[in-house]
Order: structure tokens, then sequence, then C-alpha cells
């Protein structure tokens, strides 16, 4: 079956099925997920799918561009809408501590950050209590959209005690280097992983439909003298990110 053919309305479409674009979207991904747009091609122009559809152009490009955000559809300029290519997994050991930026450079992939939030804040209940902090105590604070091949993979927010990164700013790219720097590079961590439903904020930072499964991850890292440095709670995408674990007897 040709996109043409797949995309006329007969039996997709109805007034009884919610918004004609959310339609639209859902008939799109079936496509890609089916193959009918296999990776890489191209989708037909906004206002041939109009035709096909008897949709309004301005619905056919909102259901395009949920697309775009969802990171199933790519816009090039000048060349049109392509499907894009699966992400390709990550797998991550549980086994070894390591930062996001080492576990990507392992795999030949360029970093980027989008900073969200970064600075001298005063303590949360939760990060006292973690980090074994006083009330009224200050933490180091970062916050950041983690990016590998130009994809947005993870939401990362760390904390940690002053004495241990007395300045956020000074963190470029991997805090594990910035901590080794310092001499105050996490031995040992302790992390609890659960499956949870994407907010809005995280789907939309993340470029994935809201209520999306992602991956929960709190992080409590230790000194070798067995003292807490770091509080990180993470939130990966689930069609991209995989964790293993190597039993031990």
């Amino acid at each position: 079956m040709n996109a043409t053919d797949f995309l006329r309305p007969e039996g997709w479409l109805g007034e009884a099925d919610g918004p004609r674009y959310l339609q639209l979207r859902r008939r799109l991904q079936l496509g890609i997920e089916t193959g009918v747009l296999s990776p890489n091609s191209s989708l037909p122009p906004e206002r041939e799918i109009a035709e096909i559809t008897d949709l309004s152009r301005v619905t056919v490009r909102k259901a395009i561009q949920k697309l775009v955000h969802e990171g199933l559809i790519e816009q090039r300029q000048g060349s049109g809408s392509f499907v894009r290519e699966p992400m390709e997994r990550i797998e991550q050991s549980l086994s070894r501590l390591t930062s996001f930026t080492e576990d990507m450079e392992s795999r030949g992939l360029d970093t980027t950050s989008r900073w969200l939030e970064r600075g001298i804040f005063l303590a949360t209940p939760d990060e006292v209590a973690a980090l074994h902090l006083q009330e009224g105590e200050q933490v180091a604070r970062i916050c950041r959209l983690r990016e590998a091949g130009g994809r947005p993979i993870a939401l990362e927010r760390a904390a940690l005690p002053l004495d241990i990164l007395p300045n956020p700013l000074e963190v470029k790219a991997s805090l594990y280097s910035e901590l080794e720097r310092l001499g105050h590079r996490p031995t040992t961590a302790i992390q609890k992983i659960s499956a949870i439903n994407s907010d809005a904020r995280e789907a939309d930072l993340l470029g994935i439909a809201e209520g999306a499964a992602i991956l929960s991850i709190e992080r409590r890292s230790f000194l070798t003298n067995g003292r807490v440095a770091e509080l990180t709670r993470s939130r990966f995408r689930g069609d991209a990110y995989d964790f293993a674990a190597e039993p031990r007897p």
C-alpha cells in the first residue's frame, strides 16, 4: 500500500473519534510503525495530504507539527517533512558508576546540555534529608536537558552540598569531571529505578507524547569515606534507554 491509499479517510476518520488533527496524527504514526511510511521517506506535501484526506491545511500542519515535536518526523529546510530513523536504544550498565557524558562518549555520541537551572539555592526538605544537611542550608543545584547525537535523551536534576561543589557554574559538560577536578568524585551509589508516565513539561522537553513511558532514576552517590555527595533525579526516554545489571552470587 502506498502513502496515498493509506491516507484516504475511509475507515479511520470519523466525527466521534476526537479532534481531526489527532486522528491524522494517529494515522501517520500507524503508517510509520507499520512501514507504510519508511524511515527517511518523505511525507506527501501538506497540500496533497489535505486533498487526500479532505482536511484543511491547518489541520494537516497541526498533525505534522505534533509528530515533529514527538520526534517521529523531521522537517528539512527547503525539502519537506521526512520520517526519522528510529532512535537507537542505549544500554547502560548499573555495575559501574559513570556520568551521562562518559556513557555517551564511550558510544561515539556527542553530547550537549540545555541548562534549565544552575546556581545555589535553599535546600528542599528532600535534599536536606538525602544529603544529611541542616535545615536552612544551601545546595548547589543543576538541572538540564541532556542530548546525545542531536536528540533529547534525559532530564537531569542534581543537588550537592556546597563544600562538594562550591560553584555550579563551573560545570560545563560532565558533572563528574568537575567533581574529579575538585577531588570529590563519587565512588559508589544507590539507585532507585521506576517506570512512570511523563507529564506535560517532561514530554515537551524530551520530544515525546504526554503520558509516554519514561524511566525515573534517583541516585545517591557517595565518596570513599561514605559521605553522601550527590542527589540526582533523572527522567530518561523509555524508547531510548535500557539499564542492565550484572547479577552477583
